[in-house]
């Protein structure tokens, strides 16, 4: 998400310089608001985002983490990064075990009987290396733990017919991550997973089913809306349906690497502002939307600040992460290694764009602390652009590149933005591809999410901060995320 950033000083509704900063107001320094301008202009005449996707997505194609195709993005986010000026693009390598699908296929067919009926599936990630199972079908329904639990004595050695979103969902109710559902069905007993997407046109949607990015001991499978609905209404018809799930996939050991590229603070170089990306892909298509609209808007802003020369107090980093898809490989490396060194506290924020699209505000991610502070620049955004609604947020989440910074206390920013229904339609499936991103949409993620990020890392004084250990636990508790962090056996705390 991108931003312009400027300070608007004794206008109408307007705030003083003293909330970017407080000291010496009266000495001459340049207005957040002019620096806003400045982004805004430089975007919306010179922004690259939309072409260097486009070019990547004919080039390149998918950007698979472990693929060629993926060692190949990677090079080229760090040549066109050395191409903006920028000296310091560095690559940060880890090892990963790296999964690519092999053969699969879903029989369907009543107990005692030879009536099989072949159903068109796709292997959702970390599945076996090779599987094969046979077993009655029990519907879970939309798979939360409520549902396992009311089917908890008749899944054990059966496989489990789960929605991978919530279809006639209940009021209140938090849908959980296929890997999720899938780390509930492996607690219950279950021998196999077929997950049903529910959006129309035969789509089959790919991902991760594994909570760790590690190999799970049972094949999960995705199927599309209409063959979830012909298999309940056979099962609805035979009392016992049976499914036979084969597969074959490939799991080694490579290397990825995330790649980082430095713009050094004028004031508190220490201090170290994050905005970040995953730039791997699925397979099925190019990943044009996941997550290409949000690297590729990482890359511009990158463009954008050496292109107006501007240094902020803070260090930014711009980081390409890989292996986000199959379970926050590149985060949580970069996390740990910034761990093992003792250099966690220098990380005062991350941004975070993970298919962020036209933003209309800010989240807050749940710090109440900088609530203000946030709205005081969403404020700043819409002097320069009256169009920006400035919508606040302030609610924490999982899964994406964020994460492992935010379960360790650092604090998080997230631009609220959307997408039409028809693009959300193709997450993970094979028509993720460029003929969806909008060029104009593409260019408002650039140019605000820049706005915030230069708030960030030119203030005087950000409110909020690291938490501690115990601070942290009751932050992820406020804001409900203890449950799916114990599912996914990321809960370090003992109760």
């Amino acid at each position: 998400m991108t931003k312009r950033i400027y300070v608007v000083l004794f206008s109408v509704g307007a705030l003083s310089l003293t909330a970017f900063y407080p000291e010496d107001v009266n000495v001459a320094k340049p207005s957040l608001e002019k620096t806003f301008a400045r982004i805004n202009r430089e975007v919306l005449e010179n922004s690259r985002a939309y072409e260097t996707l486009d070019d990547a997505s004919a080039t390149i194609g998918h950007r698979l983490t472990g693929s060629t195709n993926g060692s190949r993005a990677e090079a080229y986010t760090h040549d066109l990064l050395k191409t903006y000026g920028f000296k310091d693009v560095r690559y940060e390598p880890f090892e990963v075990e790296s999964w690519m699908r092999g053969t699969v296929a879903l029989s369907v067919v009543p107990r005692k009987s030879d009536n099989f009926r072949d159903v068109p599936v796709v292997t959702l990630a970390h599945s076996p290396v090779e599987a094969h199972v046979a077993g009655d079908i029990v519907d879970v329904g939309n798979g939360l733990e409520g549902d396992f639990a009311a089917v908890k004595d008749k899944l054990k050695g059966k496989i489990a017919l789960v929605n991978i979103g919530l279809a006639a969902p209940t009021k209140g109710a938090r849908n959980l991550h296929r890997s999720e559902k899938t780390a509930l069905a492996i607690q219950y007993g279950a021998i196999g997973v077929i997950m049903v997407n529910l959006v129309p046109g035969d789509v089959l949607l790919t991902g991760t089913a594994s909570v760790t990015g590690k190999l799970i001991p049972i094949p999960s499978v995705c199927i599309s809306l209409e063959s979830g609905q012909e298999v309940r209404k056979w099962m609805s018809e035979e009392k016992n349906l049976n499914a036979v799930i084969d597969m074959t996939n490939s799991s080694r050991k490579i290397r990825a690497r995330n790649v980082v590229a430095t713009l050094k603070g004028s004031k508190y170089p220490e201090e170290k502002i994050i905005i970040g990306g995953h730039l791997d892909t699925w397979d099925l298509a190019t990943g044009a939307i996941d997550n290409g609209i949000g690297s590729f808007s990482v890359l511009d802003i990158a463009r954008t600040f050496k292109a107006l020369k501007l240094k902020p107090k803070r260090t930014i980093e711009f980081v390409m992460f890989m292996g986000e898809e199959q379970g926050l490989l590149g985060s949580r490396s970069m996390v740990e290694d910034l761990k093992s060194k003792g250099q966690l506290d220098k990380i005062r924020y991350i941004l975070n764009l993970d298919m962020t699209n036209n933003p209309t505000g800010i989240n807050a991610f749940g710090r109440d602390a900088m609530v203000p502070f946030f709205r005081t620049v969403g404020e700043t955004i819409q002097q320069v652009e009256p169009a920006f609604a400035n919508n606040m947020a302030n609610q924490a989440g999982l899964h994406s590149d964020h994460q492992p910074f935010m379960i360790e206390g650092i604090p998080v920013v997230g631009m609220n933005g959307s997408l039409p229904k028809e693009v959300v339609d193709c997450y993970h499936a094979n028509c993720d591809k460029m003929n969806l991103v909008n060029k104009e949409q593409l260019k408002n993620t650039v140019r605000y999410s820049a706005m915030v990020l230069y708030a960030l890392a030119d203030a005087d004084d950000i409110p909020a901060r690291r938490l501690d250990d115990s601070k942290t636990r009751d932050f992820l508790v406020t804001q409900g995320l203890r449950t799916p962090l114990q599912i996914a056996n990321e809960w370090r705390w003992k109760e």
